[in-house]
């Protein structure tokens, strides 16, 4: 570990006050280095929001590498800690987080940690999905935000899951124009009954960017870095949604989790080892 690194983590874990914390954290995050992560997932804990937020950017900039460290915090009771670390799973947009984002957006109690994760379900890291987990992942994606966008009591969750919506719809311009169109339908049920002008001004400019965007400049910020997630990743995802899909059967009469059995044999054959 580099020495400068080491200076930094330890001005972390020496500082004396809340304004010497937070200037810490931001410090170390602005390094961007893998070793800074478990001192940034520590900082999420402090109970100090400006250190957290730092610590959140930065853990968002390093990215995957982050990721599994931040998902066994999220079995940890502090809730605090647990909160940032969905926010920060939020922006990441790693697919392991995906099922932890779609019970966040649809049920968690904090309305912050709802928005992050309707947010941060539109803005998934889709190319990394293969092709088959992708339509089901997507599907998931599209019934959540839509039923948060309308059910959700809080209007700053409902805005943030019209942002998800349209995020969502930009990345399945090509591959399912009808979900599209499903979207786009729903926008004007929305815009016609939604009481909140945050929220109707939302989805009015969803609505315009939506239809005048094509599928060339949709495509021109999509990051095209390959997946760096393995055989097993992929079918731990495959049993979450399973899982998910299993739950929502009980309530709900619609849906065959039988599929997913069959996808999962079908990723296992497909990708790596």
């Amino acid at each position: 570990m580099p020495d400068s690194l080491n200076t930094l983590i330890r001005a972390v874990e020496d500082a004396n006050s809340s304004a010497l914390l937070q200037e810490a954290v931001k410090n170390l995050a602005a390094t961007r280095l893998e070793g800074a992560i478990p001192t940034l997932i520590a900082a999420l804990s402090y109970n100090n929001p400006g250190a957290a937020v730092a610590a959140v950017d930065g853990l968002i900039q390093i990215g995957e590498p982050a990721v599994p460290s931040l998902l066994e915090l999220l079995d940890m009771h502090n809730y605090t800690a647990r909160s940032w670390a969905i926010r920060t799973l939020a922006g990441i947009g790693d697919p392991r987080a995906l099922v932890t984002l779609l019970g966040a957006a649809t049920a968690d109690f904090a309305l912050s940690v709802r928005r992050a994760a309707a947010k941060g379900l539109g803005m998934m890291k889709w190319h990394w999905f293969p092709e088959d987990l992708l339509e089901i992942a997507q599907a998931e994606a599209m019934e959540a935000l839509l039923f948060v966008a309308q059910e959700d009591e809080e209007w700053v969750v409902r805005y943030s899951a019209i942002v998800g919506l349209q995020f969502l719809a930009n990345a399945i311009t090509v591959s399912h124009p009808d979900w599209r169109s499903q979207i786009l339908s729903n926008f004007e049920q929305i815009a016609a009954k939604e009481e909140s002008w945050p929220v109707r001004a939302r989805v009015l400019m969803a609505q315009q960017e939506l239809q005048t965007a094509t599928a060339t400049t949709q495509t021109q910020h999509i990051d095209n870095s390959p997946s760096p997630l393995s055989s097993m990743d992929w079918q731990k995802i495959m049993e979450e949604l399973y899982g998910r899909k299993g739950q929502e059967r009980l309530v709900f009469a619609e849906g065959d989790p039988r599929r997913y059995e069959q996808l999962a044999v079908a990723i296992a054959q497909n990708t790596d080892e």
